[in-house]
């Protein structure tokens, strides 16, 4: 009964957390964003003192049952080695074995993350954040379907003349992240095919973290020695391979709680519970081996806001001018600095402390957020404005960020920020070019930051060109946007290292 209890939480925790990131309206957000806010990784970087506190609780109480029922690329996991015991035949669902934990390697993967976080070295954070991870596999390999089955219902409903669907674009943002995601996807499913939870107990450093405070839980899986046999049966279905069932020991630290041993066993010498000490043998802690080679415990301050997100309509693009000639897309420029989104303070901060779930980028209903593709800030939210622009009064990413890499932010206060300039490229400018009147970039400027004046002062029938006031500019994007130039448009936004 305990394990399906278990296998039932996690069923409906996975597919929330999946939907959420899915979700490209922002429509669930208010209900399931807490579900980001919970992630260890997230929380360890917002430093919000109640999660970590609820989560090493849980930890101390039930063991390491977060893996199993709240990291959803744990929960992958299981989804894979299920589906290798439903179709793998009877020796798959008798492949698993005790093996020795890989203590150098855990602790090498904590120390690297811990490394990461102080110094704020954002790419090694992205790769090893398990959230993070399954946020990449779901928003580049999922949300496209999730998306095209939306399309095929907006069809329908445009038929019968109802718009409670409305078309989006589908498209990859950025072919670096999409290959990581699929790195990513390919390795844990092939640890999780062939040895179960090796990924987590090898390689995630949230895995360790957890398993240093799952030694001493009070609820824990624990042999009964008088009813013992030695068969073996237990470690044969244990996914986590850390029970030594020839010498009766149980290594918590790598447990993960997913009670697959409890009904293996014939003679009902497994229990989950408190151990008594009678049933509890000295050995059952750990190793002696293993035992020398843990360091000290380390403590870790998580936690992050729950914020509401505002709903909003995205816009299709149109690919076509009229239905008649085709629209050439644009290309974006190559930028000395970043363009980060309003609320990241600046490209150090959001490096720092963006762990590239990709909740942003999958909420953003301009289409400006999207992967980076640099390998200093590779996978972190940037803008950039060929499909879209910022626009003032949307502050979505900002309520979605679980981790305050994008701090939340007002409309009003957005307003007030800058994080970038524009810059002019006359060569690119139709007026000039062709000599003929445009002007889109300041009719569409919502500041107000771009007047039309003659190219040449001193003759007033020259072409006008856009003369732009940074003071009032606040990098928007929508002079960027709105330029028919292309491929290349004749006005693009430069980021500001730190945010005005």
């Amino acid at each position: 009964m305990l394990r399906k209890i278990r296998i039932t939480i996690a069923v409906i925790v996975m597919t929330l957390i999946t939907l959420l990131l899915l979700d490209f309206s922002g429509t669930l957000h208010p209900y399931l964003g807490w579900l980001a806010n919970i992630q260890l990784v997230p929380a360890i970087l917002a430093v919000n003192v109640v999660v970590i506190v609820g989560l090493a609780v849980l930890t101390l109480v039930f063991g390491r049952i977060y893996c199993s029922v709240i990291c959803p690329l744990g929960m992958l996991q299981d989804l894979v080695s299920w589906l290798h015991e439903r179709f793998g035949g009877k020796k798959a669902k008798r492949r698993f074995n005790y093996s020795p934990a890989k203590w150098w390697l855990r602790y090498l993967m904590l120390g690297a993350m811990t490394a990461a976080m102080i110094v704020g070295i954002h790419a090694v954070i992205a790769l090893l954040a398990p959230y993070s991870a399954y946020g990449r596999i779901a928003t580049n390999l999922l949300q496209p379907l999730y998306i095209m089955g939306n399309n095929a219902l907006a069809a329908i409903a445009e038929h019968y003349e109802s718009y409670a669907f409305y078309h989006v674009d589908v498209w990859v943002k950025m072919g670096a992240t999409f290959a990581v995601a699929v790195a990513t996807l390919l390795v844990v499913g092939w640890l999780a095919w062939r040895h179960g939870r090796t990924y987590c107990n090898t390689i995630c450093p949230v895995g360790t973290v957890l398993g240093v405070l799952a030694r001493f839980s009070w609820f824990k899986v624990y042999i009964d020695l008088d009813k013992c046999r030695t068969c073996g049966a237990c470690s044969h279905r244990c996914k986590a391979s850390c029970i030594d069932s020839k010498n009766h020991a149980i290594d918590y630290t790598r447990c993960v709680t997913c009670g697959n041993c409890l009904p293996s066993c014939e003679f009902g010498a497994l229990h989950y519970g408190h151990p008594r000490a009678a049933a509890q043998p000295a050995a059952a802690e750990q190793p002696a081996a293993a035992s020398t080679e843990q360091p000290s415990r380390r403590a870790f301050l998580v936690g992050s806001a729950i914020v509401a997100a505002d709903a909003a309509l995205a816009q299709a693009g149109k690919k076509v001018d009229g239905g008649l000639a085709a629209i050439e897309q644009k290309v974006a420029h190559t930028h000395r600095a970043t363009v980060t989104p309003p609320g990241s303070l600046s490209v150090k901060h959001m490096a720092k402390y963006c762990t590239s779930c990709q909740l942003c980028v999958a909420q953003c209903p301009n289409q400006v957020l999207r992967p980076s593709n640099d390998l200093a800030t590779l996978m972190m939210p940037t803008m950039s404005f060929e499909r879209g622009f910022c626009r003032p009064e949307c502050t979505r990413c900002s309520q979605v960020c679980p981790t305050d890499a994008i701090r939340p932010i007002t409309m009003e206060e957005k307003t007030d920020i800058h994080v970038g300039f524009p810059v002019w490229l006359e060569q690119n400018c139709l007026p000039g070019t062709r000599h003929v009147a445009c002007g889109n970039c300041a009719r569409h400027c919502p500041t107000g930051a771009i007047e039309m004046v003659p190219l040449d002062e001193n003759d007033e029938l020259s072409p006008m060109v856009p003369n732009i006031n940074e003071a009032r500019c606040i990098g928007c994007g929508a002079c960027e946007y709105v330029c028919p130039s292309r491929p290349f448009s004749a006005i693009y936004v430069e980021g500001y290292e730190v945010h005005n």
